[in-house]
């Protein structure tokens, strides 16, 4: 019983403790979703002719500035996950403040690259609920 309640205290707030549940889960979506930002960054840097442009787009930036903004968010957000991992609760209000704006940035590029775009939509958006709700359920599960 003793190691029960020690393992509570270790995932419910300490810094550096693992984590797990649906920090874990957050963490592993902001590794992946910042992966593939990255390499949305380097495709829209490397070979901008690879997307179709959409004229008369309100939001429309050269598609090697869009790459940087995600090149940059997406190592942020791997940065982020990374520290989620590692149960600081910066990371999580950090991660929940870089979702928000990848979420926003690939609304974007959604002309750009639809499926893409949508796919990473959700992921930042199951990442904002699952850093949300988790330590307060991650507490009580165990």
């Amino acid at each position: 019983m003793a190691t029960t309640s020690t393992h509570r205290q270790g995932t419910a707030g300490s810094s550096g403790a693992w984590v797990s549940g649906w920090t874990a889960f957050a963490a592993v979506m902001m590794i992946f979703g910042g992966a593939m930002s990255i390499f949305q960054g380097i495709a829209a840097i490397a070979k901008d002719d690879v997307f179709v442009t959409t004229s008369n787009y309100v939001y429309s930036f050269n598609l090697t500035s869009w790459g940087w903004i995600h090149l940059t968010l997406g190592v942020l957000v791997v940065l982020a996950g990374i520290a989620v991992f590692r149960g600081m609760l910066w990371a999580r209000i950090v991660g929940i403040t870089l979702a928000g704006l990848a979420m926003v940035a690939n609304f974007m590029w959604l002309p750009y690259s639809p499926v893409w775009s949508s796919v990473l939509i959700a992921i930042d958006a199951f990442v904002i609920w699952a850093l949300c709700v988790g330590p307060s359920r991650d507490a009580r599960t165990q």
